[in-house]
């Protein structure tokens, strides 16, 4: 996904833009409210991560302006305001969704992971597939209104293979999302988590296949 960064703090502007490119994204990364919005008047983004103060235009004054140029772009707020006195102006602006300082990295991947996967005018993160719901920002799936408990890596897988329902997804690249760089592990590591998936999927919409030299696809049979 291209990602654009809006932050001035280099701190952690670095540690946001090393995590996200590590992740597979491409980021660009600029310092002010000026050059967001001009770069998003050139270039095509599928998130931007603005936070709210910055030199000059500020972020909200940011999320306006392209609500105004009917920008769609999914918008998610980083703010060091711990009591978030400006919710409601985030919101009523157009923000999709807002963080607070500090917060975890992961957290900040799952919820542009969440903003990603909604069409443009959705508001809930729940994705339904038959008789499967997968609620992406609460990290929940039922089958047939039932809960399923998954561990965080097989939500992930999930979540992953459901992204493109009918797509092969290849080996290396649920490693590579699956896992961190430091971690050494194997294929068979990945082959356990696909199989303690289906288990926890049997009987419901949703089926995880093997292509041979390639890697896995989810698939969506008809609920009934």
């Amino acid at each position: 996904m291209r990602m654009l960064l809006v932050e001035d703090n280099e701190g952690l502007g670095d540690a946001v833009n090393r995590h996200l490119r590590n992740a597979g994204h491409s980021v660009e990364w600029v310092r002010s409210g000026e050059d967001a919005l001009e770069a998003c008047a050139h270039e095509r983004f599928d998130a931007v991560i603005l936070d709210l103060t910055l030199p000059g235009r500020d972020g909200l004054s940011v999320i306006a302006e392209l609500r105004r140029a009917r920008s769609a772009v999914p918008v998610l707020v980083v703010t060091a305001r711990s009591e978030i006195d400006d919710k409601i102006s985030l919101l009523d602006l157009g923000a999709d969704d807002y963080l607070v300082k500090p917060f975890d990295l992961r957290e900040l991947e799952a919820r542009l992971r969440a903003l990603l996967r909604r069409p443009a005018g959705q508001t809930t993160s729940v994705g339904v597939f038959g008789n499967v719901a997968v609620d992406l920002a609460g990290h929940a799936v039922t089958v047939a209104g039932r809960s399923v408990d998954l561990g965080r890596r097989e939500f992930r897988l999930l979540e992953i293979l459901l992204s493109r329902p009918g797509a092969v997804v290849q080996k290396e690249q649920l490693m590579a999302q699956l896992f961190s760089f430091d971690e050494m592990v194997s294929t068979n590591a990945l082959e356990l988590y696909v199989s303690r998936l289906r288990r926890k999927l049997e009987g419901s919409s949703v089926e995880i296949g093997t292509v041979r030299g390639a890697g896995y696809v989810a698939r969506v049979r008809d609920a009934g």
